[in-house]
């Protein structure tokens, strides 16, 4: 215990050097230097998200967070992009320690990243993938339900996690649906060995997401979320609005699924950057409604380490109670 929170050595701290077994999503257009080092300096594992961005801005992002931290980063790349080698040349050239990635099979990138030891953790939304990307040769995966928000998978992450757990030799990072303690706890329970959130840091204070943004989130309720694009094959959780509404009702008609594209295309940013929350795309997760004020960073990560350790006693008290632990 560290100045009166308690801290947990996993396998994931060990492995990237940090204090708490927690990762800050990599959303797109929200994690950038500000929050990424936020969440570092508070013993996290901040993430810059990069998204639709270039190699340059991502280099202005990587030596802006150099800047404000000396602890461990990482970059989340999409590996559609159509920077991704030029991406990955620059996580070498910076000496980026971990990269977490999604939308496609980082295997060629791998052997190149381990030889600077480079940790490679990918997002896997099912069984299937987390057995892919640990034959390449990644080095842990998160495990990402659908309860998260932005793109997704179909399968939840109760379901999720254990089966991976057991499907992996890897260390595993539950990800979707965890906001506090209880979820920290929950994800340990199911074998995880860490933790991603993404919604819950959107609204921190050192994030630079729009306060109209953050405050979609603030104000939500269980139900606040809806996911749209099923037919496109690609499926996002957002908070509900007036550009959902109409996503769904081209759906519910058969619409060409380019037209629902169409329609989405670049409505992130505006949510996040210009505060439209009505006609952009507001993405959350369902653990919104547990979201209820703003906080730094660390008061973020201090507050789930003090609750999970408190969730964790009592359990082991109920324990002993009735099983005779």
């Amino acid at each position: 215990m560290e100045n009166g929170v308690p801290q947990l050595s996993t396998k994931i701290t060990e492995m990237l050097g940090i204090k708490y077994p927690i990762f800050q999503g990599g959303m797109a257009w929200v994690a950038d230097a500000s929050i990424a080092s936020a969440v570092s300096n508070a013993g996290g594992l901040g993430i810059i998200g990069c998204g639709p961005w270039d190699t340059d801005t991502i280099l202005a992002q990587v030596r802006a967070c150099k800047e404000k931290t000396d602890k461990p980063f990482g970059l989340n790349i999409m590996l559609m992009s159509e920077y991704v080698d030029d991406i990955m040349q620059m996580v070498l050239d910076e000496d980026i320690r971990v990269v977490t990635t999604g939308a496609g099979n980082p295997g060629k990138y791998i052997p190149r990243l381990k030889e600077k030891n480079i940790k490679v953790i990918p997002v896997a939304g099912s069984v299937a993938i987390a057995k892919r990307v640990a034959k390449v040769g990644a080095d842990a995966v998160i495990a990402e339900g659908m309860e998260s928000g932005g793109h997704l998978g179909e399968i939840t992450t109760m379901a999720l996690v254990p089966q991976v757990v057991d499907a992996v030799d890897i260390p595993v990072i539950a990800a979707g649906g965890i906001g506090d303690g209880r979820g920290f706890a929950a994800a340990f329970m199911l074998g995880a060995e860490g933790v991603q959130m993404g919604t819950r840091f959107v609204t921190a204070k050192e994030s630079n997401a729009h306060q109209a943004y953050k405050n979609e989130i603030l104000n939500a309720r269980d139900s606040s979320t809806v996911v749209t694009g099923r037919s496109t094959g690609h499926s996002v959780r957002v908070i509900k609005n007036k550009l959902t509404r109409q996503m769904l009702q081209l759906e519910k008609r058969g619409a060409d699924p380019e037209e629902i594209v169409k329609l989405g295309t670049g409505a992130l940013r505006s949510a996040v950057v210009d505060g439209n929350v009505e006609r952009g795309s507001v993405m959350a997760g369902q653990i919104s409604g547990l979201v209820k004020k703003e906080q730094t960073a660390q008061e973020i990560i201090e507050d789930i380490m003090r609750d999970a350790a408190d969730v964790f006693r009592r359990r082991n008290v109920l324990a002993q109670k009735n099983f005779g632990a």
